[in-house]
């Protein structure tokens, strides 16, 4: 961990390994690293679970929540589909829903068989989406973010989400499972005539910087605009170029809305307010480093990589909440976090959840632009890991 500016704020990079003993974590019960793929664990298996998944002919993908929880939750769809493999229950899959083209891009779904196989109907979503499906189903199961703990095995901590889901499910199913972190499934990019629009017209150029100011907590994660702009402005001076920086914002109500803002001496700005996520998706693979606050477009910054796994690096800021479970795992997914985060990723403590009133009234202003503009170019430069 590095110090980023002022006392309290800190970076901590993606790849970083988080040690067993410096946080509290559940012990998984096994070490991962002794057992073989398909395995029987040294644990006892869920067996109504285990019954009914095997009788299963069709899973069926079903999240409607946030995008955030969504995208977190996939590695415990990638764990069931995993197992399935694993004991050669052949299953139809299909993902239903509004992030139905987010999760085939994952390649979760394989392509539909000529003959789908029979058998029972298995649903895995979050409670939302499984109750839209009816009661129906052999055995549904929920992926909550506030039920997995922060494993430990092997002298190590999993405490992103991704890995909670992934490790969860394994010790449910019984079977050493074949994913090792990063747990989190990435998302594929392709051909969009959005980007391609943008890149015409030079929005894609030498230095293109992605910030976020989508949330739907604007008075507690809106880093603002303004601030996006000066930490732009920083990088861009200090690389003697010309930036150009996409303002991603949620949707106003009134569909997609590009707007170009009059040029400044160091940063050109475009907004894109209710840009859909599936052209996010295909858009922030093509930027050189994206910021933002801690939301599911972020995630999906994370997540969406081109070919041979390329992509920015990004930073998530995390002013309140646990700058370690609300991340991806991926490497390239890094955070810069106040004390207070520390302290709920330490204690895998949630504010919310455990109504812990912070010390003093914590805002996005405390991350200085000019430090987090340090911490971008040296990513962007390969100083940081």
């Amino acid at each position: 961990m590095t110090a980023v500016a002022s006392a309290g704020i800190r970076f901590h990079p993606g790849s970083l390994l988080v040690p067993a003993e410096a946080v509290h974590t559940t012990p998984l019960g096994y070490d991962r690293d002794d057992i073989p793929i398909g395995a029987p664990l040294p644990l006892a298996a869920c067996t109504e679970l285990v019954q009914r998944l095997s009788g299963c002919g069709e899973v069926v993908v079903a999240f409607e929540g946030k995008l955030g929880d969504t995208l977190l939750a996939l590695s415990g769809v990638r764990a069931v589909l995993d197992w399935l493999r694993l004991r050669s229950v052949r299953v139809a899959v299909r993902a239903v829903g509004p992030y139905a083209g987010l999760i085939a891009r994952t390649g979760l779904i394989p392509q539909p068989q000529a003959n789908p196989p029979s058998g029972w109907r298995a649903v895995i979503g979050d409670r939302t989406g499984i109750e839209a499906q009816g009661s129906t189903a052999a055995v549904s199961l929920v992926l909550d973010p506030a039920a997995p703990p922060c494993w430990s095995t092997d002298g190590r901590a999993h405490p992103d989400l991704p890995a909670r889901h992934y490790l969860a499910m394994e010790r449910r199913l019984g079977i050493r499972l074949p994913a090792t972190a990063a747990f989190a499934p990435t998302l594929a990019i392709g051909p969009n005539n959005l980007v391609e629009e943008l890149r015409s017209v030079g929005w894609l150029g030498d230095l293109n910087i992605a910030a976020i100011t989508a949330t739907s907590w604007p008075e507690r994660k809106d880093y603002t605009a303004q601030r996006y702009i000066t930490l732009a402005e920083n990088i861009a001076e200090a690389q003697q170029t010309q930036a150009r920086l996409l303002l991603i914002g949620g949707n106003p109500g009134g569909g997609l809305r590009i707007t170009a803002e009059a040029p400044r001496r160091h940063v050109q700005v475009l907004r894109l307010d209710g840009m859909p996520a599936d052209d996010l998706a295909d858009l922030f693979p093509h930027c050189h480093l994206i910021v933002g606050n801690d939301t599911g477009l972020t995630h999906l910054a994370a997540m969406a990589r081109g070919r041979e796994y390329s992509g920015p690096p990004v930073i998530g800021l995390y002013a309140r909440h646990s700058h370690s479970k609300w991340r991806t795992g991926l490497p390239h997914h890094h955070a810069v976090a106040t004390d207070l985060s520390n302290r709920m990723h330490q204690g895998d403590l949630c504010p919310v959840r455990d109504a812990i009133a912070p010390d003093t009234d914590v805002h996005m202003d405390v991350f200085p632009a000019t430090a987090l503009a340090q911490v971008g170019l040296e990513l962007l430069d390969g100083v940081r890991p």
